[in-house]
């Protein structure tokens, strides 16, 4: 089941919680976000990316720094999936972004805040 970004509202004023890079090919993300099906209630929402093929990950420390006003772009392009920081719409602003990772499989999980 893919990720319904609207019901998340695009991740923006998300907050992250953690970046662990488990190995070269495979990084788990843990956001802070608000879901519009339990009336903006803030749940945690882990995406773990597998098969990793290209990345510009930050140290956890700089994570909290990151500004997610403008929320974050999901796309599924070429049988990849893209993640990057801002109003991402297409793989080049996504590349350009200050935090991406493009990977082949994409798992996410739902958790309490």
């Amino acid at each position: 089941m893919p990720i319904d970004l609207e019901r998340f509202d695009n991740f923006k004023d998300a907050q992250f919680r953690s970046l662990e890079v488990i190995s070269p090919l495979h990084v788990k993300l843990i956001l802070a976000v608000q879901d519009k099906s339990r009336d903006f209630d803030w749940i945690t929402l882990e995406l773990d990316f597998t098969d990793v093929t290209d990345a510009r990950l930050l140290e956890q420390n700089k994570l909290q720094f990151i500004d997610m006003s403008d929320g974050a772009g999901l796309l599924h392009v070429n049988k990849e999936f893209a993640f990057g920081i801002g109003a991402c719409y297409n793989i080049q602003a996504i590349k350009n972004s200050t935090l991406y990772i493009i990977s082949k499989h994409l798992k996410y999980k739902e958790g309490q805040f």
